[in-house]
């Protein structure tokens, strides 16, 4: 189990962006995280990854576990090699390299050259469209083949968990719908928990079983994803639909006052 504990973190020493996380990822689960942009999602996904650390961040108290273990004092390559892997936001490739290069490096610290085989054909057959691309210089792939490219280079380092950073951000509905699918098969059939940090609200509580909603650095709502569909405030502010089914308005979810009730 992947365990945040009371987590603070602060930026060149001055910028207090987490007050206090706390969260769980179980063996095999998929977790959601939501919260608008700024909350502190994309932080709380790199102090469990050890990427915070290239960035000038640090967890300044409380701690990150896995297994009971912790390890936000460990470099990202450590963290790694205990199965972690982080899909970050924005797709970011080596575009000078071929899509099989990609997928490649993501299995850049593995020995096993016959399982390294097995992985790169079942990551094909995940995503097919890579296959037909696999000669391809990644930096001509559309948004959707580069999401594929990043998803699938994660699976190559065979994570244990896989934190999954906004993976439907400019994506057309078809496309967000067909990288659902592979998530949910990733986590059936290889049995790999996620941490799943979207902005769209709908589908992540969809596919996830447990749920944390994120608001200026703080965990303000937490339980299972069932239940939070059917909250009243995450219906208005994140599905955007008011107790009358009306659907909002940008102007009136801008403006959107949380119930005090939350921070009870």
């Amino acid at each position: 189990m992947l365990q945040i504990n009371n987590a603070e973190v602060i930026y060149s020493d001055v910028i207090l962006v987490l007050k206090g996380v706390s969260a769980q990822v179980p063996d095999g689960r998929i977790v959601a995280l939501l919260g608008a942009n700024g909350a502190g999602k994309t932080t709380t996904l790199k102090a469990i990854s050890g990427v915070l650390r290239t960035e000038l961040g640090e967890v300044t108290d409380g701690s990150v576990e896995l297994d009971g273990k912790p390890i936000h004092r460990m470099d990202p390559e450590e963290i790694v090699r205990l199965g972690i892997v982080q899909v970050m936001e924005g797709r970011r490739l080596f575009e000078h390299l071929t899509v099989e290069e990609n997928l490649l490096v993501g299995a850049y610290m593995r020995k096993d050259a016959a399982g390294i085989g097995q992985d790169l054909a079942k990551t094909y057959g995940y995503f097919p469209r890579l296959s037909d691309l696999r000669r391809r210089t990644s930096g001509y792939l559309s948004g959707g083949e580069r999401q594929m490219l990043v998803m699938g280079r994660s699976l190559m380092a065979r994570p244990r968990i896989m934190l999954l950073d906004e993976p439907s951000m400019g994506l057309s509905p078809l496309l967000v719908k067909e990288i659902f699918r592979v998530v949910r098969a990733i986590n059936d059939e290889e049995n790999v928990a996620i941490l799943l940090v979207e902005q769209n609200a709908r589908i992540a509580l969809s596919i996830s079983e447990h749920g944390y909603v994120m608001e200026n650095g703080r965990i303000v709502l937490d339980g299972p994803s069932e239940r939070l569909r059917e909250n009243e405030d995450i219906k208005e502010f994140y599905l955007g639909l008011s107790d009358k089914g009306r659907r909002k308005s940008y102007r009136e979810v801008k403006h959107y006052k949380r119930r005090k009730r939350w921070l009870a």
